[in-house]
């Protein structure tokens, strides 16, 4: 079940081991459109830069092209706020994971702009079907 633990995220914890969780978001967020234009090691970036040891974390900038370009059209500066960010990150159990995605609704909801409502509830409908297909 999707949940949501902060203002800003929605999340679900899935009985699938890291690397598998990530591959399947990808497949996921393929099926509603999404591509993923970055992938961030979270754990590699923190080894490298810092010498510290963190659990297996991947941040994932997913954007789906025709919302984006709804978005953008509405409000240039919107790209500030784009893509729309999701983690996956390692429990303590090596079976499972937590699938995260920013709340889009909340997201544009800081600019204030009513005609991007729709656009965010869109974004927030296809990324719950994602994390909600991620916890069958």
């Amino acid at each position: 079940m999707v949940e949501q633990p902060t203002k800003y995220g929605l999340n679900v914890e899935v009985a699938l081991p890291y690397e598998q969780a990530v591959e399947r978001a990808r497949e996921e967020l393929g099926k509603e459109g999404f591509g993923v234009l970055t992938e961030i090691d979270v754990k590699a970036t923190l080894k490298k830069k810092l010498d510290v040891e963190f659990r297996p974390y991947v941040i994932l900038g997913a954007c789906n092209p025709p919302l984006a370009h709804r978005a953008l059209s509405t409000e240039q500066d919107i790209g500030l706020l784009l893509p729309c960010n999701m983690i996956v990150y390692a429990t303590d159990d090596p079976d499972r994971c937590v699938v995260a995605a920013i709340d889009p609704v909340a997201q544009l909801g800081i600019a204030g702009i009513d005609a991007l409502k729709p656009v965010a509830a869109d974004v927030q409908a296809r990324l719950t079907r994602v994390l909600e297909a991620l916890a069958s």
